[in-house]
């Protein structure tokens, strides 16, 4: 007799959120396997941020289920401890890093405060695991003593990124992560994103408008329409050869090599 297989790290079956009269999701399945990365690709409007939002526990579904390593959600009503169980096993990345971060917070001190909620480490243990933290993300004690609001938006996003893998969660949803970022930038996060899942179980699920970066970082994708699921296969198989439309045309908008972005001159006192 063998043993049974264990649970993906995501099950999503059925899922809809309705507002009002607005179908912002409707009837989505996904499945998402531990140590896996899968892309949600989609235009603005699209569900994929609501979906990804449900997934979270930040938005309740109209209909559907989630489970997250077997077991579902913990509603609004249940105690403090189950609903930050689950916030440690699901942490969420947002395209603004600054606006989950205390601009008046050094960004040591906020990675204490998070790992003080969700381990109980204190003292010297407590230290040692945040530089370890930064560390992995290629921050140092600098960057630890700074404020938030004091780094550029490559370190804001890395510092968030540590935040959220500081507590060992079993998913990270990372909605347009990237997508604020300067290109050079964006290459840097999203080759620590692969390093990162080189070195540890965590799944990605990858919230995107921009299918040219999904083949970097993902091994499935799911393309969203109007709330729906409308393609859905291996990264290469529906960039190589998409079957539907809709995937096409947003193939067709990435830029091809060659395609230079122009630049708007810096104002006095910005940088890049």
């Amino acid at each position: 007799m063998t043993d049974a297989a264990p649970a993906p790290a995501l099950k999503v079956t059925g899922l809809r959120k309705t507002f009002g009269t607005f179908i912002a999701v409707d009837g989505v399945d996904l499945t998402l396997r531990t140590g896996g990365s899968l892309a949600v690709v989609g235009e603005s409007g699209s569900g994929k941020t609501t979906t990804a939002r449900m997934i979270a526990g930040l938005e309740q579904p109209s209909t559907g289920v989630v489970l997250v390593g077997g077991e579902t959600p913990p509603g609004r009503r249940r105690r403090a401890t189950a609903r930050r169980r689950f916030a440690g096993a699901v942490q969420m990345v947002f395209q603004d890093p600054y606006a989950s971060l205390d601009p008046s917070q050094r960004v040591g001190d906020g990675l204490a405060e998070v790992l003080r909620l969700h381990t109980g480490l204190r003292g010297q243990e407590l230290r040692d695991r945040v530089a370890a933290e930064l560390d992995r993300v290629g921050l140092d004690e600098r960057q630890s003593a700074a404020l938030s609001r004091s780094l550029s938006g490559g370190q804001r996003q890395r510092v968030a990124i540590a935040r959220a893998l500081a507590v060992r969660p079993r998913i990270l949803v990372l909605d347009e992560a990237v997508a604020a970022l300067d290109v050079s930038v964006q290459a840097q996060i999203i080759a620590l994103l692969r390093e990162i899942r080189q070195q540890t179980s965590v799944a990605y699920l990858f919230i995107t408008h921009d299918l040219g970066i999904v083949r970097h970082v993902c091994d499935d994708v799911v393309v969203m329409r109007h709330g729906r699921i409308v393609e859905r296969g291996a990264v290469g198989d529906v960039l190589t050869a998409p079957s539907h439309p809709y995937t096409r045309q947003l193939l067709d908008s990435v830029p091809r090599p060659g395609w230079k972005p122009s630049r708007r001159p810096l104002t006095t006192g910005e940088s890049r």
